[in-house]
């Protein structure tokens, strides 16, 4: 039973109200600091965000990865920060709300500055300003907004709220929150990652990257048969691989927002010259795996369907794989339902409308939590589908009422799993 009632509900309306042109101002100072992964220079935004933090009157750990590591993940520089903040006697649960700070690089076709940070009819425009900077601004007014409550006497709570802000979710988050968790920073009860308003999001896909590597032998290109086409053969391997795509779109998932299992390959290079046969070939392929796989025999299968496609090319030619990323699908934990049903219920008032849950076909950072047995959900500031955003396009844009109200329906969540 919701523990917020009309009279809260207003209250928490004005007061996110009082703050929201405070609100818009954090989120442009978030985007007009480049975060672009790769190359992945992240630790200026995470000092320009612990000095807004610390201006709002939180203290924030900054938690520094080690430079081998940071490299390892193939960035350049990134530190993480947490902020606590105990309501009470801090016996009641503790909910972290993460949020990551790096993004993919503008690309072209943009009509605003990405980096500018410009509002246009009630949508701020920049890269990140959606995904998911945004929720930078969601979380930290929400607690804002949470501890004015408290002061005023209008709720007694008990328990904690922190804020993970991370800045590796593009390259996998294992310099992130995953480091996080196993470095014993955090030990959250109940955990809500960026997400969008219209629906909160339980159930993800799991992603594999391979590196796949096809070698032969260099050779005159006006004598072909002097080499081992290396090319030739990765064109048979990339085949085989398309394939078996008409397998995969005959299985399909259980989960509302999530298909069928996906491969695609992204990335081709390799040859000498124009005039030589090509000796090396490599390439690189994305495979979504859909809640009800297993990850680990995917990732056997995969492999064996390149090997072996690899091994009926001519004599001379080997094939190497290297895995890049294994993300694991999320999947419901047994207590997520608690956030569901909250987020729902208090969006559904300040947003007009039922509030759904769906499953997404990305990857993202809240699948660490979930792996470390905590209960997780995806809901912050956006709207309904990636493609309204812009996400990972040109003009990324967001509705700042978007970010008003799903501010309140954090705070009201909040209110729910802590209240005394």
């Amino acid at each position: 039973m919701s523990r917020v009632t009309a009279e809260l509900y207003s209250a928490i309306a004005q007061q996110v109200d009082a703050g929201f042109d405070a609100s818009c101002a954090f989120l442009a100072n978030l985007v007009r600091v480049p975060t672009d992964n790769p190359p992945g220079d992240c630790a200026p935004h995470a000092q320009r965000t612990l000095e807004l933090l610390t201006a709002l009157g939180h203290k924030v750990e900054a938690h520094t990865v080690p430079i081998a590591t940071v490299r390892a993940a193939g960035m350049i520089s990134a530190t993480n920060l947490i902020v606590r903040q105990r309501f009470g006697s801090g016996r009641g649960p503790t909910i972290a709300l993460n949020a990551h700070g790096d993004v993919v690089p503008p690309g072209l076709g943009w009509t605003q500055d990405p980096y500018g940070a410009a509002i246009v009819d009630g949508a701020m425009y920049g890269r990140g300003v959606a995904v998911s900077k945004s929720d930078f601004a969601t979380y930290t007014f929400a607690l804002r907004c949470l501890q004015q409550l408290v002061a005023d006497g209008a709720v007694t709570l008990d328990g904690n709220v922190e804020l993970h802000f991370t800045y590796d979710e593009e390259v996998g988050g294992d310099i992130g929150p995953r480091w996080l968790l196993e470095q014993g920073l955090s030990k959250p009860d109940y955990a809500v990652s960026a997400g969008f308003s219209y629906a909160v999001t339980t159930a993800h896909n799991g992603c594999l990257h391979l590196e796949v590597t096809v070698r032969g032998r260099q050779g005159h290109a006006a004598m072909p048969e002097s080499g081992v086409d290396a090319l030739a053969a990765a064109t048979q391997v990339m085949q085989a691989l398309y394939a078996s795509r008409a397998a995969m779109q005959q299985t399909r998932s259980s989960v509302s927002g999530i298909g069928h299992p996906t491969l695609n390959i992204g990335l081709i290079e390799g040859g000498i010259n124009t005039n030589v046969v090509p000796d090396r070939v490599r390439f690189r392929l994305d495979r979504r795996m859909i809640p009800e796989e297993d990850p680990q025999a995917v990732e056997i299968a995969l492999r064996s369907l390149i090997l072996a496609a690899g091994a009926a090319c001519e004599p001379g030619i080997t094939v190497d794989i290297r895995r890049l990323l294994f993300a694991m699908p999320l999947v419901k934990l047994p207590g997520a339902e608690r956030l569901t049903e909250a987020l729902q219920r208090h969006g559904e008032q300040y947003f007009g409308g039922a509030i759904g849950e769906h499953g997404v076909p990305l990857y993202t950072d809240a699948r660490h939590y979930a792996a470390a047995g905590i209960p997780t959900v995806l809901y912050g500031a956006g709207p309904r589908t990636l493609a309204e955003a812009h996400g990972h396009a040109a003009d990324e844009c967001l509705q700042l009422d978007d970010l008003r109200r799903a501010t309140a329906t954090v705070t009201a969540m909040l209110v729910d799993l802590l209240s005394a």
